[in-house]
């Protein structure tokens, strides 16, 4: 028998993505916090795509640095090629992507966590929660060792009761072969815990040397480079950047797959769990778009100090003689050496509507969650919950107000609040369609959205928080002198109207007016504002996108007050759905389920008409009134 027994404030179980923002933000609150890893060697660990960002994804990861959380940071340290997406479009859908060196992020993050105060990382499976009387007390090991604790922060991944799975090769680990945790979902369930089923998968890596990059086409990183993290010296990051390749899949390629279905257990039904519709297999594209000639394939560099290159698109679990066959199909990987196979993997994860918009379990005080165990997909998913979720533990043991993020506040709020308000059948992926207010919720203007709500909490240093105060005021005081400067339809003004092949002016106007035309910009027409002082990029991104969104922007605020308004109605813990008349059967059985916090979030349960939310309106007006009496 193991007599160890020891005392911490948090305990974080997983050192993926979710639990190192999850222990970061714990210790760096001054709790005395251990991390759980079945490997030390896996934190941090990148198994999937060599990336962080990209459409939707990007906003995650400034919103997480806004906060006080670390991903941006890492990433800024460790990226190999950074690029801007959908440049060409508007800002709100501009998304940060960067390549990284997997090795050197996955370093880097553990050395950060190493020389955190506070903060202790033990290699060791956690295999059973300890409660009483509805309350978290601590945690058990393999080795039957117990750490009491006054909060919990499950961040598991895909490790529980992982199963790795390629054709009728079946093998009970973690991603990457690293060692599952099998015991820990028996004690959630006998803690009455919801249990789902989910699977994601990865695909192939391939010998950069048996790769013929002249087939395919090269694809670069910005010429100039912009940080994740708004405390990253942009001149830091203006680095020699490798290359990423682009090909294509072909009907040769589809055919192979075509005809091996039967052997793929995705289709033979070997795999139960339910894998992510936003980020398929090969064999399911094949199957879902069978009317698709081809599929991009991108080629991805996993590091500097490593030949393994990474085949984006092309996720499988067909057998090692079909990946073989199928991916020497591709131009450019005909003799392309597999250093290792595509695998789906199967784990368990939780129902996320068991949990509060804080992501503490609504039935187990001091337990809380985060991640692709909450049944959510990415790496950048996870961090934003995880840092959230340690946040709230710290927040409930310190006896503060807890950090909820509404939809109209940050993606991680729309993320947050679509996971616990709606039945998510599949692994859940952020995208930049989800959101009501994305042209509110930029990732350019993270910072300005999010940075006082870190600094309340603690995570954001006084110095930080004086240098937005400085930005917001030079961005305001540059909007203000604009909407005041006139210009005159001078032979000047004209001349630059021609070169940038706009409308000549009839007579005078205000900058700001000619800021809003869709062909200029506020960087364009300095030649006519000779009174411009000088202003750092961030604050001249800012007053251009605020002047030219202008009314678009007042609109959405006007749509964000009545948002505010239904998320200001709260429902009292225990109503009884049952004494609210004229409620649909439907409705009622779907808010007990979920048991909604206001009527903002009662109105977003599918199943829930807006008939049923009026009739809980006069309800809870009745309630208050007896209440008052």
């Amino acid at each position: 028998m193991n007599n160890l027994v020891q005392n911490y404030d948090v305990v974080v179980v997983g050192a993926g993505h979710a639990g190192c923002e999850a222990a970061l933000a714990c210790a760096r609150l001054g709790l005395e916090t251990i991390i759980f890893t079945v490997s030390v060697e896996s934190i941090a660990l990148m198994p999937c795509n060599p990336n962080i960002g990209g459409s939707s994804k990007g906003h995650l990861v400034r919103e997480i640095d806004a906060l006080g959380g670390e991903m941006g940071k890492n990433i800024d340290k460790t990226f190999i090629q950074s690029k801007m997406l959908n440049s060409s479009k508007g800002p709100a859908v501009h998304s940060l992507r960067a390549q990284a060196d997997k090795s050197e992020y996955s370093r880097e993050m553990r050395k950060i966590l190493e020389n955190t105060e506070h903060l202790t990382i033990k290699q060791a499976e956690v295999t059973e929660l300890l409660t009483e009387n509805g309350k978290v007390k601590g945690v058990k090991t393999f080795s039957q060792a117990t750490y009491y604790c006054k909060a919990v922060v499950l961040c598991t991944g895909t490790y529980l009761r992982a199963r790795c799975i390629y054709g009728d090769v079946s093998n009970y680990t973690g991603p990457n072969g690293l060692q599952a945790a099998n015991h820990l979902t028996d004690s959630l369930k006998s803690n009455g815990i919801e249990m789902f089923r989910y699977k994601t998968g990865t695909p192939a890596r391939m010998d950069k040397r048996s790769i013929d990059f002249s087939k395919m086409e090269e694809q670069f990183g910005d010429k100039r480079v912009v940080p994740f993290s708004f405390t990253t010296d942009p001149e830091s990051v203006q680095i020699d950047q490798v290359s990423c390749w682009l090909t294509y899949t072909n009907e040769e390629t589809h055919d192979i797959i075509r005809k091996n279905l039967n052997r793929s257990p995705l289709f033979s039904g070997m795999i139960e769990g339910t894998g992510p519709r936003y980020c398929p297999s090969i064999e399911d594209k094949v199957v879902k778009f069978a009317d698709k000639k081809r599929h991009q394939v991108f080629i991805e560099p996993e590091g500097l100090y490593t030949n393994e290159m990474y085949v984006g698109g092309m996720s499988s679990s067909l057998p090692e003689d079909v990946q073989e066959e199928m991916y020497h199909t591709v131009p450019g990987l005909e003799h392309a050496k597999i250093v290792r196979n595509a695998y789906a993997i199967e784990y368990d994860c939780i129902n996320p509507i068991q949990l509060n918009n804080t992501l503490e379990f609504k039935n187990i005080r001091g337990l809380f969650s985060g991640g692709q165990f909450n049944g959510s997909s990415g790496y950048e998913e996870a961090a934003a919950q995880g840092l959230v979720a340690g946040i709230n533990a710290a927040m409930e043991i310190l006896g503060k107000e807890m950090l909820v993020l509404d939809r109209s506040e940050a993606y991680i709020g729309v993320l947050i609040d679509d996971l616990v308000t709606k039945e998510n059948h599949e692994p859940y992926r952020m995208m930049t369609s989800r959101a009501e207010y994305r042209l509110l919720l930029r990732q350019d203007n993270a910072d300005r959205r999010l940075t006082e709500k870190g600094y309340r909490v603690g995570l954001i240093s006084e110095e930080r928080m004086e240098k937005l105060r400085l930005k917001e005021r030079l961005i305001d005081e540059e909007i203000a002198r604009v909407k005041q400067v006139h210009v005159a339809a001078s032979k000047e003004v004209q001349e630059l109207m021609a070169e940038l092949e706009s409308t000549p002016l009839n007579s005078g106007m205000m900058l700001d007016e000619l800021i809003k035309r869709p062909e200029l910009s506020y960087e364009m027409l300095l030649p006519i504002d000779p009174e411009r002082p000088e202003l750092p990029e961030d604050v001249k991104e800012q007053v251009n996108i605020e002047i030219k969104y202008e009314g678009y922007i007042k609109r959405q605020l006007k749509q964000v007050e009545q948002f505010k308004k239904m998320e200001a109605r709260k429902i009292p813990e225990d109503i009884d759905y049952d004494d609210v008349k004229s409620l649909r059967i439907e409705a009622v059985q779907k808010l007990k389920a979920f048991r909604p916090s206001n009527i903002g979030q009662a109105s977003r349960i599918a199943g829930v008409s807006p008939a049923d939310i009026s009739v809980l309106h006069v309800y809870l007006e009745q309630y208050r009134r007896k209440r008052d009496e």
